[in-house]
């Protein structure tokens, strides 16, 4: 038989079992990485995306529309080659009914899929019952809504708005659309907690494999690109300024001379799978997800619902720290929120407080914001995808635009890479995300042991 053909058979056979009631683990599931989908602002792929972050390409550039309609930031990251993309992906059909926002999460579940080693089903297929998808956004179809469904409710025209406005507009179409696309059959849903979205949906998907209750699931987030997004953010003054005419300097976490976040959009997905299942197909294993916490700060203590509660952060950076068993000083890296907003040196505070750890025994700690702006309730899942790179490639990527570090920094300055660095050794990697409404999530992603 040939190797699709062994596949298929062994993904029918991993539904049929499927479709009987799960039995209670009595111990958790070791929980692997074995596939990555990304479409981010400076590429797109996760072997691109490997070669952008080592080699610092920056994503970000002017955007006239947003200078015409007056936006105080006129730079943003957004995809480039998307409509080329599109078709190679979707039937015209299904693109009739979507959005952007649904258009990248389809493109990275698919390649993500792919990615692990599985067949795309057909048409006539059945769900695959131990596979689901928790696909985050934090803004949605908004655009959808400003450019068609107001304009034309306003006019009278509701028997226009066709046969798929809901779908382009609700939360769930980026999952509902993608479980259709790889016949999902387990849980498949939309979750939504602002910057915070995507590393939260890599951390439910990694509880529900770890207990059971799934073989194997997509797991990050999704974000649109439009003017009607990012307006709230320039109208509250956090988005970048000043730099609308470098754009490559102009996302600047951790930099003294950091004026706010530059908006970015695409999304980033994983693919979660439990050991066993991994190991029964062969599948290659990229990482492991070892830990992972969400909680809210309560906006108390500090927190409010756009400040992060600090007790709250670290609380949540030491139950995920918990979770995986390991001391903090076995954590090599820290992919951080770091936006560029004033949050940025008490972020950096909270972590050497939540690992208890003093300046020069820090992890690295870098921002992949920097590169690609931050894109919102996509964010924590490219970033998500930037962990598992940087694991399996054995490096760190610098952050760029901060030689100008923020004083609040200065001692923990050596452990800030200004340019890309080859970590061969490095084992660990903490990923988290601090988010509008005080809530946030925290993975821990591990090179693979087989012990």
């Amino acid at each position: 038989m040939s190797a699709r053909g062994d596949e298929r058979r062994e993904v029918q056979a991993g539904r049929a079992a499927w479709a009987r009631p799960a039995a209670k683990r009595e111990t958790p599931a070791r929980v692997v990485v074995t596939g990555l989908g990304v479409i981010a602002p400076n590429a797109h792929g996760a072997d691109a995306f490997a070669a952008a972050l080592r080699g610092m390409k920056s994503g970000i550039r002017r955007h006239e529309r947003l200078a015409e309609l007056g936006f105080a930031c006129q730079v943003g990251g957004v995809p480039e080659g998307v409509e080329a993309l599109r078709t190679r992906y979707l039937r015209e059909e299904e693109l009739l009914a979507m959005n952007p926002n649904m258009v990248y999460a389809a493109i990275a579940a698919i390649d993500a899929w792919k990615h692990a080693g599985l067949a795309q089903p057909g048409p006539e297929d059945e769900p695959d019952w131990g596979a689901g998808a928790i696909l985050g956004t934090g803004i949605g179809g908004i655009d959808t809504i400003a450019e068609q469904l107001v304009p034309r409710v306003d006019a009278g025209k509701v028997s226009r708005l066709g046969s798929t406005m809901v779908e382009r507009i609700m939360s769930s179409g980026n999952s509902a659309r993608v479980a259709g696309l790889l016949a999902l059959g387990n849980q498949v849903s939309t979750n939504s907690s602002a910057c915070t979205t995507g590393t939260e949906a890599v951390v439910q998907a990694f509880l529900r494999i770890r207990s059971g209750l799934a073989a194997r699931m997509l797991a990050g987030g999704s974000e649109g690109h439009s003017p009607y997004i990012w307006a709230g953010f320039d109208g509250m003054r956090v988005l970048a300024r000043g730099k609308n005419d470098r754009p490559e300097e102009a996302s600047r976490p951790m930099s003294a001379t950091a004026s706010g976040f530059v908006p970015g959009s695409g999304a980033g997905v994983l693919l979660l799978e439990s050991l066993e299942s991994a190991r029964r197909r062969g599948a290659r294993i990229l990482a492991e997800v070892i830990g992972g916490y969400v909680n809210c700060g309560g906006h108390r203590g500090g927190g409010s619902m756009t400040a992060p509660n600090p007790t709250g952060v670290r609380r949540c950076i030491r139950g995920a720290v918990e979770m995986a068993g390991i001391h903090p000083s076995r954590i090599g890296a820290i992919n951080g929120h770091l936006t560029a907003t004033f949050a940025d040196p008490h972020e950096v505070a909270s972590w050497a407080a939540a690992l208890d750890l003093p300046p020069s025994r820090m992890p690295w700690i870098h921002s992949t914001k920097s590169l690609i702006g931050h894109a919102l309730g996509a964010a924590g899942g490219i970033e998500c995808v930037a962990s598992v790179l940087e694991l399996a490639g054995g490096f760190v990527h610098g952050s760029a635009n901060c030689e100008d570090l923020h004083p609040a920094l200065a001692p923990f300055a050596e452990r800030i890479p200004h340019r890309t660095i080859d970590a061969p050794d490095l084992d660990v990697v903490a990923k988290a995300s601090f988010g509008f409404g005080d809530v946030n999530g925290c993975a821990i992603f591990r090179r693979f042991h087989e012990e």
